[in-house]
């Protein structure tokens, strides 16, 4: 019988090589965006990445590009703040979207963002594909339930990422992995496969490549 969720096989040879030329070109800081208004043209396929709070997103973003500062990491939750938008040569924008949950700062101004995510994940047109991310460590919890709900409400396909995958022990990770096959299977718009990575060990990040380069 097959597995509801596969974890995502390594790409084939011309998948990875269509994404490693994708990522081994310009990557630019485009804008941070606090208002719908100040989005860039949606002139191109677009990807975001979504995860609560300290899941990991920034590093897992300076891993895929291959470098070190592109988006900021911090031990302190709730620092990004803004949508912010990198440029991956002319063909797609990368998005970073301000993390959720437990966020340390003032309710008014997390109830902010949430207004800015809700908005535009419901608005923008080039958005191919979100990356929710869910820490290994943890698995889903309450707030992400929240945010793929979101996405389905929205109509916006979303794909499982698991991160931190190094940072547990095997029957563990399978642990976690079979709860959140469980929560994804009561999402319409969740697509069929998990990416399971390790940014500080590689792990996966070949195969997110091939996946975003194939989403045009």
């Amino acid at each position: 019988m097959q597995l509801s969720f596969p974890e995502a096989a390594a790409p084939d040879a011309r998948a990875a090589e269509a994404g490693r030329l994708l990522f081994a070109g310009p990557c630019d800081f485009v804008k941070g965006v606090v208002a719908m208004d100040g989005l860039p043209p949606a002139d191109r396929a677009e990807v975001c990445f979504a995860g609560r709070s300290n899941v990991g997103k920034s590093t897992l973003l300076n891993a895929l590009t291959g470098r070190r500062a592109l988006a900021r990491a911090s031990n302190t939750p709730g620092r990004t703040q803004e949508i912010n938008y990198f440029a991956l040569g002319e063909s797609h924008y990368l998005v970073d979207l301000p993390g959720y949950g437990y966020a340390q700062a003032p309710k008014p101004k997390v109830e902010s963002w949430q207004r800015l995510l809700k908005a535009y994940l419901g608005g923008r047109v080039s958005l191919r594909r979100a990356f929710v991310l869910i820490d290994a460590r943890h698995g889903p919890k309450p707030v992400d339930e929240e945010i793929m709900t979101l996405l389905d409400r929205a109509a916006v396909t979303f794909q499982a990422v698991l991160t931190k995958a190094d940072k547990v022990k095997a029957k563990d990770r399978d642990a976690v992995l079979e709860k959140l096959r469980a929560s994804l299977a009561t999402h319409p718009t969740a697509f069929p496969e998990i990416v399971v990575t390790s940014a500080e060990k590689g792990t996966g990040i070949e195969t997110l490549r091939a996946i975003i380069a194939g989403l045009d």
